[in-house]
């Protein structure tokens, strides 16, 4: 596979969604096949000697990636949810927002105790996500191995954030100082 230039397919939106604000617009980058299958093999074959053994992704964009890096690894998906979305009994875990508060769930039987997790998102921010989703992990008894994303935005300091709670590796193919 050829090496791809990831932030040469993701687009710079400014003042969205709200002035000074610069996004990251990935779906170029999701939208190149080389680009999509690179992001999926690079992040599932950092983690290929892991023990991995569930891979968790969060809600809505971090299934895009969680799941084909968990097909690659060939273990299970598991998603973490927005309230109200999965049917049977749940874990549910609350996390700060910039402007209020947010929540997450996993199903109670997703993952089992001796489970090693490997948690993957599009984009570590503030890292609020990423907290959330590896307590939901421990609230099931299994374990964190590590944290895979996409890009990760360095300027907020997440890895700081979740270096107060977790020592597992975290590993971005995209930082932005």
């Amino acid at each position: 596979m050829a090496t791809i230039n990831y932030e040469s397919l993701i687009v710079d939106i400014p003042d969205y969604p709200e002035p000074g604000v610069i996004f990251k617009d990935i779906t170029p980058l999701l939208a190149d096949s080389q680009g999509l299958a690179a992001i999926i093999d690079d992040i599932s074959g950092h983690f290929l000697k892991c023990g991995i053994t569930k891979v968790i992704g969060t809600e809505a964009r971090g299934f895009l990636i969680g799941a084909p890096v968990a097909y690659r690894l060939g273990v299970g998906f598991v998603p973490a949810r927005k309230p109200g979305k999965l049917p049977r009994d749940v874990y549910s875990e609350k996390y700060a927002l910039e402007y209020g508060t947010d929540e997450l769930e996993i199903h109670k039987d997703a993952l089992a105790p001796g489970d090693h997790v490997l948690i993957v998102d599009d984009l570590v921010a503030t890292a609020g996500t990423a907290v959330a989703t590896a307590r939901l992990v421990q609230k099931a008894g299994a374990t964190v191995a590590g944290f895979g994303f996409l890009l990760e935005l360095g300027f907020l300091g997440p890895r700081d954030i979740i270096g107060k709670e977790f020592d597992q590796e975290v590993y971005s193919l995209v930082t932005i100082d």
